[in-house]
């Protein structure tokens, strides 16, 4: 483990024993790369957790306790200490009803992914779903039944996608076919929430990944049908088109949006028309389609005007957007 990592897990096992480092950091450190945030799970209730926290003389961050999370600093870090426990979901909501246990299989039997259900105690790895396996093949699996773990919290299905946008891992062909057939349950979720796994989803290294694991899962024609119809325009040219542009432009949250955005109204002008793409000297159709797309996906007002501008404007030469790809395109050569 990284010295940092090793750090913090002692400090935490001083607090309270036995304790185990969980999820996210655990694969993070298998893959080679330093944690940044620390998740740890035990047996002891939440009242044994706060009170051992308050016995070391730092102060516990309750607002989680009720689903038996608290919190507590560490090296600068907010680490969240977990009591055991397994989650039912009633239908047609996400909020799970909470159980503790005293079996850590049972607890990492809850998780999305195989890669996310590992932990770690003294050094060694507890990886009863083959996590690690998933991480040599480079693989996206969910634990146990891919359609279940979505009807459970539909959220599971775009984060496989952004997933792998951000560590260019494959996902598996089970979650490829769940999704296909349980992608209307998104709908079931915010578009808070949407937006929240988009926005980290174009941030990641390999977003061009994710973004077509959305469009050949079918998600994305229930989170932003206008795009999906760019796979059957043109041969599916338009698409390729808008991947690259993604991936040209630099890793800022407003750009990527409106690089993904750019080619959303094409489909709808006719073949004939004589303007070739992008050369409008403004794309007031597509300027439209994003302000709608905004709204729908309750973006800030800032955000919508923002993004909808570098659309509107992108035909004409000089453009914010097209001065973007070629100042990416000169860093990268």
């Amino acid at each position: 483990m990284y010295e940092s990592m090793n750090d913090v897990y002692e400090q935490v096992r001083r607090i309270i024993s036995p304790v185990y480092m969980v999820g996210g950091s655990v694969r993070d450190a298998l893959m080679g790369v330093e944690p940044k945030d620390y998740d740890f799970i035990t047996p002891h209730e939440p009242d044994t957790v706060e009170q051992s926290i308050r016995s070391a003389g730092r102060k516990p961050f309750l607002t989680g306790k009720r689903f038996g999370t608290v919190g507590v600093k560490i090296g600068g870090h907010l680490v969240e200490i977990t009591t055991f426990r397994t989650e039912r979901y009633r239908e047609g909501s996400r909020k799970p009803d909470v159980e503790f246990v005293t079996d850590i299989a049972a607890d990492l039997s809850r998780r999305d992914f195989t890669i996310n259900a590992m932990a770690i105690k003294n050094g060694e790895v507890i990886d009863p779903f083959n996590g690690r396996r998933d991480i040599e093949q480079k693989i996206v699996r969910c634990v146990g039944d891919a359609s279940a773990r979505f009807i459970e919290d539909p959220l599971r299905m775009l984060r496989a996608a952004r997933f792998s946008a951000q560590i260019g891992f494959t996902v598996d062909q089970a979650i490829y076919d769940a999704v296909r057939q349980l992608g209307y349950r998104i709908m079931q979720v915010s578009r808070e929430r949407w937006v929240g796994e988009l926005d980290r989803l174009l941030l990641s290294p390999y977003v061009d990944k994710g973004l077509k694991e959305l469009m050949e899962t079918e998600l994305l024609r229930y989170i932003i049908p206008e795009l999906s119809l760019q796979k059957w325009y043109s041969g599916g040219d338009i698409w390729e088109e808008t991947l690259g542009m993604v991936l040209s432009v630099p890793a800022d949250i407003t750009l990527r949006w409106a690089a993904l955005l750019c080619n959303m109204a094409r489909p709808f002008y006719p073949d004939d028309d004589d303007t070739k793409w992008p050369a409008r000297p403004d794309d007031n159709l597509g300027s439209e389609l994003v302000i709608r797309l905004g709204t729908y996906l309750r973006w800030s007002n800032k955000r919508i005007t923002a993004v909808s501008l570098l659309v509107k404007e992108r035909g004409e030469q000089g453009s914010p957007l097209n001065r973007s790809v070629k100042k990416s395109s000169r860093g990268t050569g």
